[in-house]
């Protein structure tokens, strides 16, 4: 079994590779730790192992691991998010990766001003998913930005029995539209081929942290992995 900071080292190797075939600085990709369901002392060793920035997809969960953490880290929030727990979030969210209707972009102006956020884009038309649809996003940045929100890219989960190449691809030629910089996608599975795609982010949690069991979705959330 290796250490977590082997498994960091061998992570960040594979996505140099990554970086490297597609022409790209392997220093342009951040990796984000998933920490669903992980506890805060495993995730100490991931932060103790370089990694800085964590992504929660559990709205309840976020406040209390980030104050019960002392590390210096960034907070991305990456789940489906509903507006009324906006608040309990914003002094801990570094990054909102999941802005997928003006509504919660309004809320989040309201509670951080000049947020910075992501926009979900939801490729697959999946109605079991959040993201806003393909044709959609520029108009949500352009009200994102009237709204003082800090549009920096674009985020999404492609369609899960899929070959995911083409969708990071589509992702990659519309943030490239949009004149967007940053790319989260790609997480255990497929951040590889994420990452050959132009992903300046993914999101990874089984890789680091190993198997976990499933954790059932509060009653009236939508869980989102």
């Amino acid at each position: 079994m290796s250490t977590v900071a082997e498994r960091v080292a061998e992570l960040g190797d594979r996505i140099a590779a990554a970086a490297r075939r597609a022409g790209r600085a392997p220093e342009s990709v951040t990796i984000v730790a998933a920490t669903k369901t992980v506890p805060v002392d495993r995730v100490r060793e991931v932060i103790a192992a370089g990694v800085a920035d964590l992504g929660e997809n559990r709205a309840q969960d976020l406040p209390a691991k980030a104050a019960e953490l002392e590390e210096d880290v960034r907070w991305h929030f990456i789940g489906r998010l509903q507006r009324n727990k906006v608040r309990q979030l914003s002094p801990w969210v570094a990054l909102w990766q999941s802005v997928d209707r003006p509504p919660l972009a309004q809320t989040i102006a309201d509670d951080a001003p000049g947020a910075r956020v992501l926009l979900q884009v939801n490729l697959g038309s999946e109605p079991q998913k959040g993201g806003c649809a393909p044709d959609a996003t520029a108009a949500l940045a352009d009200t994102a930005r009237a709204m003082g929100l800090r549009v920096d890219g674009l985020m999404t989960v492609p369609p899960q029995h899929d070959e995911p190449r083409r969708w990071f691809a589509t992702l990659r030629e519309l943030a490239c539209d949009l004149d967007l910089a940053d790319l989260s996608m790609g997480m255990s599975d497929d951040f590889e081929i994420a990452v050959e795609e132009g992903a300046t982010m993914v999101r990874l949690g089984r890789v680091l942290f190993g198997a976990r069991p499933p954790a059932s979705p509060p009653a009236g959330t939508a869980s989102v992995t």
